[in-house]
Formats: C-alpha cells, sequence, structure tokens
C-alpha cells in the first residue's frame, strides 16, 4: 500500500451536563473527564505523534493541554471540528425535546441525516464541514501519526467515511467519553479503520 497518515481520533472526555445536548455549548469537563484524558495517556505514543489537533470547545482544548505536553505536540485549535450545531435543542435532554418538540424529534427520526434543528446543522452539513478539515490535516501530515481530539458526532462522521458506510447510518458507530479509534489514511484514497471505541 501507499504511504499512510495513522489518525488517533479520540472523543473528549465525561462533560458536565452528559445526559444534554451539547453542540456548540461551551460546557466543561467534570473531574472525572479530566482524570479519562490522564487515563488515556498509556495508549498513545509519545514517539510517534507528531502533531495534535482539536476542536476549539473547552472540553476538547483541555484534553490537548493535558495530552499535548505528554506528546511533545502544541494543540492546534479548529473551529472545524466543532461538535454539530443542535440549535434550538442545545442544553435540553432528550425526553424534554420528545416532550416540547415532538414534531422536530419525529422529522430527526425520519430523517436523521438531512433534518435540520431550527439555528442548527444537519448531520450533513456537519459532513460537510468536518471531512475537508479532517482531509486536510491527513495530507498535512503524510505519513506522520497524528492526534485529533474532537466530539461524538464528529468521529462518527470520520469512521463513516473511513469504512464507507451511509451517514444514515452514523449512530451504529458508538462512541464513548475518551475513547480511542485508529485510522490509517493511505495516499490513494483508502482507510483502515484499526480500532474503533477502543
Amino acid at each position: 500500500m501507499t504511504s499512510k497518515t495513522r489518525i488517533h481520533l479520540i472523543r473528549h472526555g465525561e462533560v458536565e451536563g452528559s445526559n444534554r445536548y451539547n453542540g456548540h455549548r461551551d460546557v466543561n469537563l467534570t473531574e472525572k473527564g479530566v482524570e479519562q484524558y490522564h487515563l488515556l495517556k498509556h495508549k498513545l505514543d509519545p514517539d510517534c505523534i507528531t502533531a495534535c489537533y482539536t476542536s476549539d470547545l473547552i472540553r476538547t482544548v483541555r484534553g490537548g493541554k493535558i495530552l499535548g505536553p505528554y506528546l511533545g505536540v502544541e494543540p492546534v485549535p479548529l473551529k472545524a471540528l466543532r461538535e454539530l450545531n443542535i440549535g434550538a435543542w442545545e442544553g435540553m435532554s432528550a425526553a424534554e425535546i420528545q416532550a416540547s418538540r415532538p414534531e422536530e424529534w419525529q422529522a430527526r427520526c425520519a430523517d436523521p441525516v438531512g433534518f435540520r434543528v431550527p439555528g442548527g446543522e444537519s448531520v450533513g452539513d456537519l459532513a460537510a464541514r468536518v471531512l475537508p478539515a479532517f482531509r486536510e490535516i491527513v495530507e498535512r501530515h503524510r505519513g506522520e501519526e497524528v492526534l485529533v481530539v474532537a466530539h461524538g458526532g464528529v468521529n462518527r462522521v470520520i469512521l463513516s467515511d473511513a469504512l464507507g458506510a451511509p451517514l444514515a447510518k452514523l449512530f451504529n458507530i458508538e462512541q464513548n467519553y475518551c475513547c480511542l479509534n485508529v485510522v490509517d489514511c493511505y495516499a490513494d484514497g483508502n482507510h483502515v479503520v484499526k480500532l474503533v471505541n477502543g
């Protein structure tokens, strides 16, 4: 196979309001979320990883600040790696949405890729924002290993694309807090997913 870029893709640690749709809300980590980042260190090799990118939200930026010094790299925040903007639903639980906005909930269930929450993005919008930024990271670091600290929705978009899976199956991919995914991205456009939700 051709020269590869290995991406170590992680989801942020546990956050305050973890049972709510947070989207672009800048919620902070819990103490457990901070500890999860520290526990993740033993899964990452500081001799191999040459760069680190995070979204610009505090829950990933803090992870970059914990992991970056251990890896000897300076984290770079990118707005394009933000979680799905869930608009009017931000800060609400699923039960609250179903009770107060049932028509919107049903519309999203019927069209999980195309439905756009009022004031927010669709999953299709998220993919259109995330994938070009991800591909740019891969090309910029051809032949290297890179850490990307992102979000559940962002990671699922990247993994779905790597697997060639339809976005409609996005939520068939589990992403626990501070999980590790590993994707080898080859110069010929092929991807091999080595690890999911590790």
